[in-house]
């Protein structure tokens, strides 16, 4: 069996960082080796995650459970899987919760949980177990700290009632035929000699609905 006990100091905010921790997808990128798969119906979730031991490189595959509890920052999470050999299973469950530390933009997070392994590499796991841990823990730290500092997920869509940025004006439509395009030319050539801006060909619509353009032919 290999134990867990972490405390983990986070410079930002205990809600910034309770909103990543309570996160799976956030969890996931911070957890080198670490991939997120589909969700059930039950709330669970699929995921992968590859360790290294030594010289040897395992990828267990496991279902896994996540209870939060808003109120108190807290959580619990279940795991149950196998490595791709299935030679070596193993459970796991872990509780967590961020809480306040000495100032109000700092936050501590702790972390209890046990493994319980069984199989064929079970005995090389565990030995190695305390180097991995540590490793895993400073990664994980580290990027824990670099997303906690990052701006909060906003919403892609903009709520009614927000105003849009403004959109780059459309270009006037290309002029068509010989005439409309001499004489388009010919305008933005005095337009430039004169240091204005040259304007774009208007359209006319005739009382037949057929659009012309001036200098066009009726």
């Amino acid at each position: 069996m290999i134990s867990i006990t972490e405390e983990i100091a986070v410079p930002s905010p205990p809600d910034r960082v309770w909103e990543v921790i309570s996160d799976p997808k956030a969890v996931v990128s911070c957890v080198g080796g670490a991939e997120l798969g589909p969700s059930h119906d039950d709330g669970s979730f699929d995921g992968t995650l590859a360790i290294r031991f030594g010289g040897i490189r395992v990828k267990f595959a496991a279902r896994v459970s996540l209870e939060l509890d808003e109120s108190t920052h807290e959580g619990r999470l279940t795991a149950r899987g196998a490595d791709g050999q299935g030679a070596t299973r193993f459970s796991a469950e872990a509780t967590f919760r961020v809480v306040g530390a000495d100032t109000p933009d700092s936050a501590q997070v702790f972390c209890d949980g046990e493994i319980k392994l069984n199989g064929k590499l079970a005995k090389l796991i565990e030995s190695g177990a305390g180097a991995v841990v540590s490793r895993m823990t400073k990664e994980f730290t580290e990027r824990l700290v670099e997303t906690c500092a990052g701006p909060a997920e906003t919403p892609s869509t903009v709520e009614a009632g927000t105003p849009s940025t403004p959109s780059s004006p459309a270009r006037a439509p290309r002029p068509r035929g010989l005439f409309a395009r001499l004489r388009a030319w010919w305008t933005g050539r005095r337009a430039r000699r004169h240091g204005q801006q040259p304007q774009p060909t208007r359209r006319i619509e005739n009382t037949t609905g057929e659009a012309l353009r001036q200098g066009g032919r009726r």
